[in-house]
């Protein structure tokens, strides 16, 4: 398979980590071009999505890298915790906790990790 590597016979994919957004302290609204990448929350704040910026198949990670909660704002954007069939416009997610956004088109995402 093209890029891939093998090691103890397992095929694994050519890339070795996730590219960073940059460390982000306060508030943060995010950008198309956080797709396929990680943003670090480093000091309080909250985190916002926005309507209308991600498309079918972009993935984010966000970081919480703080001693407390951050909140996660899901402006205009249908929004569900994995394995839940509820909508929501803000979750929290935990100290020193990942959250894990898919989005299945423009305005529908999934998030998993470590999110209420």
């Amino acid at each position: 398979m093209p890029g891939m590597r093998i090691m103890a016979g397992i095929f694994l994919p050519p890339w070795r980590n996730i590219p960073a957004v940059g460390t982000q302290s306060g508030s943060y609204t995010m950008a198309a071009d956080n797709v396929g990448k990680y943003i670090q929350v480093s000091t309080g704040g909250s985190v916002t999505i926005p309507a209308s910026t991600f498309a079918e198949g972009d993935a984010v990670l966000i970081a919480n890298n703080t001693t407390g909660n951050i909140t996660i704002t899901c402006s205009a954007v249908t929004t569900y915790i994995a394995g839940a069939n509820t909508v929501k416009t803000s979750l929290t997610l935990a100290t020193r906790g990942f959250a894990n956004l898919f989005f299945l088109s423009s305005s529908v995402c999934i998030v998993s990790g470590n999110v209420t």
